[in-house]
């Protein structure tokens, strides 16, 4: 995956500080595998014999996957790609609709038999979504859960009805999974922790769903009944908690886990409860008489997946410790079904098997008895990590000296390539404007012309335009980005539209493919005037504006204003720029940081003479721990350079 870059801001920019970033992946060749962990199985059963059934696998990739499954195989049939972050978990409502959850903090609705088509995107949570539960087939009901302790219950039906594009929360899904207009600050949604029902209220249009508040903490597990009105869920707080689906209020807490829930059952009838915990037990509740029936002590390590069969009488477990078991719930007795390389995150009970899914990305399935598994997904290569920034590099076009070619520049409109394309047929332009892209013989021809032209090294903005990066066709990467309408998206390259509306791409990147300009450049420095206090009988000489990293720390300028002070002649902490030494690195032959405990050679003597002093900024005392970045930022608060004012302590 990586980072294409993001525009900095200079000090004098009245731009927002924190700029759209673009991110893109470089998809596996073999597009059918998962290239990172498997978090969450779901299971799509047919009843008529001549229908296949179908496995959905959601991935720490941010992807999720439907397989058909046959008798010796399982092929992947569709990838479902919107999710900026891990998928974390997925269940099935009805026969059409698949519902997934991310650690992007949004739920999103997908049409289950498509080839990949999100229907809607619910933003109603504020930190990482981890955890779904889905009565029976017949039921609309979905809970949800996350690490900002919000348990939310969803009307599946009323959640996909028409509603106002204006509404963040159910906004109508595009088909690249951008959001509609309407972007509420996620940190207002956190509930408070209470023990009374209450409705969601930060939002004013559109679906609101249930919330059930209680939870202090996060939220791993949630489990319900074949009806849809009992909820259990569970967490760091170690204890299970009881809740009617609806009113959203909470029954009763059932006691007796020593570590955080990370797996939970519910029979059909919602009598008896099953729950995993990292404390390494199982525990059989029965909710009508509120008390733990049965513990099982037959993990080595954490509970991760539970998967009971349908008569509830045995239960598969498996988690960290690599370990399949089978338990019979009512002798307790287990018995070993497997042990894998890798720490087990879910299981999916199908007929006389059982789906397996690890930490390594694939996937196995294993007969009720316990030999040998009969089939495997295999793990796909990951993508790439990194970032690339807007400077410039020298390369060589075929057979020509080398030319200055800015590397993310032309990696961003290799990028968008196929966008540029539609755009252009939409537009009905037939000649390429400054910045776009050129194909086939285009291309071609140009590469030799600019292989011949030489280009000004000094300047940013070029006027040429060279032939782009390619990417593959078969498997082309895809796009993390976030518009000015919304929260972030997801899509492959080839699918975007070339609409003509441009919110969908932060600024910068449209400013650099079409115009052909670099997003400017962020400044790491700060400069700052250093004065003594008003009053002060304490001064010292400095050369005029200084100028320092902006992540320096206030005590570094305090170390500093000292040695002025102190000694008869200061030391090398200025360079000829008048510009902060950053000090101590690896190499001991280096100039230390001023003021920092640690001299050149031998024993300093303004050490014995340490005054006390304290730097001021808008007649603020400033805490030795800011940096000059936080400074300008939250206590100057002007475009102008920093002024900073020191005075002695005295007493100390």
């Amino acid at each position: 995956m990586h980072r294409v870059g993001s525009a900095g801001n200079g000090n004098n920019s009245t731009r927002p500080r924190k700029e759209k970033r673009l991110t893109y992946v470089l998809n596996d060749s073999d597009d059918t595998k998962h290239c990172a962990g498997i978090n969450c199985l779901a299971l799509l059963t047919s009843v008529a014999s001549d229908v296949s059934d179908y496995l959905f696998t959601g991935s720490r990739d941010g992807r999720l996957k439907r397989w058909v499954l046959d008798v010796d195989r399982a092929t992947c049939s569709a990838t479902f790609e919107s999710h900026v972050d891990w998928v974390n978990d997925t269940v099935l409502v009805g026969d059409s609709t698949l519902v997934s959850c991310s650690s992007d903090t949004t739920i999103k609705l997908w049409n289950a038999s498509s080839f990949g088509t999100c229907t809607r995107t619910l933003r109603q949570h504020s930190d990482y979504v981890t955890c779904l539960a889905a009565a029976g087939k017949n039921s609309n009901i979905v809970a949800s859960g996350g690490l900002g302790g919000e348990v939310f219950i969803w009307d599946i039906e009323s959640a996909l009805a028409p509603a106002s594009k204006s509404s963040d929360a159910t906004g109508d899904e595009s088909s690249n999974g951008i959001n509609g207009s309407g972007n509420l600050p996620l940190t207002s949604l956190r509930t408070n922790s209470n023990d009374n029902m209450s409705m969601h209220t930060t939002q004013t249009q559109g679906y609101i769903p249930i919330s059930a508040k209680g939870h202090k903490d996060s939220v791993y597990a949630l489990a319900m009944n074949e009806s849809g009105t009992i909820l259990v869920s569970g967490g760091t707080e170690k204890v299970v908690r009881v809740w009617d689906t609806r009113s959203g209020s909470k029954t009763l807490k059932l006691r007796g886990h020593t570590d955080n829930i990370r797996a939970l059952l519910l029979d059909s009838s919602g009598r008896y409860c099953l729950s995993g915990s990292s404390d390494s037990m199982i525990r059989l509740w029965d909710i009508g008489q509120q008390r733990c029936v049965h513990s099982y002590a037959v993990h080595t390590d954490s509970v991760w997946a539970l998967a009971s069969t349908p008569t509830f009488s045995h239960v598969y477990s498996g988690g960290r410790d690599f370990s399949l078991y089978l338990t019979d719930l009512q002798t307790r007795e287990s018995s070993l079904v497997c042990t894998g390389e890798h720490p087990i995150l879910q299981l999916a009970l199908h007929d006389d098997s059982i789906w397996v899914a690890s930490t390594d990305s694939s996937v196995r399935r294993w007969p009720a008895e316990g030999c040998n598994p009969e089939k495997i997904f295999q793990s796909g290569n990951s993508f790439l990590a990194g970032n690339l920034s807007f400077s410039r590099a020298r390369v060589s076009l075929e057979g020509s000296t080398p030319v200055p070619v800015n590397l993310a520049r032309e990696t961003l409109k290799g990028l968008l390539a196929p966008w540029l394309r539609k755009r252009k047929q939409r537009s009905g332009s037939s000649a390429p404007a400054n910045g776009e892209l050129l194909s086939g013989k285009d291309t071609a021809s140009r590469s030799s012309t600019h292989s011949r032209v030489e280009v000004d090294g000094s300047s940013d903005n070029d006027a040429m335009v060279y032939p782009p990066f390619e990417f593959s066709v078969t498997s082309p990467p895809s796009i993390i980005t976030e518009g000015t309408h919304g929260g972030p998206w997801r899509k492959k390259t080839t699918d975007l539209e070339g609409t003509k509306d441009d919110k969908d791409f932060p600024w910068w990147c449209l400013d650099c493919v079409l115009n052909n300009r670099l997003p400017p450049r962020e400044n790491t420095k700060c400069s700052f005037y250093l004065q003594p206090c008003e009053g002060s009988s304490v001064q010292i000489l400095t050369q005029g504006k200084l100028s320092a990293p902006r992540i320096l720390r206030i005590h570094k300028v305090i170390n500093y204003v000292i040695e002025k002070m102190v000694l008869d002649k200061p030391l090398d902490s200025l360079n000829a720029e008048s510009s902060f030494s950053p000090g101590l690195a690896a190499s001991q032959s280096q100039h230390q940081v001023v003021g920092d405990g640690s001299f050149r050679s031998g024993f300093q003597p303004w050490q014995k003479l340490k005054p006390s002093i304290e730097i001021l900024c808008n007649n603020q005392v400033l805490s030795p721990e800011m940096s000059l970045a936080t400074v300008r930022a939250y206590i100057w608060k002007k475009s102008e350079d920093l002024i900073l004012n020191y005075r002695l302590v005295q007493g100390r």
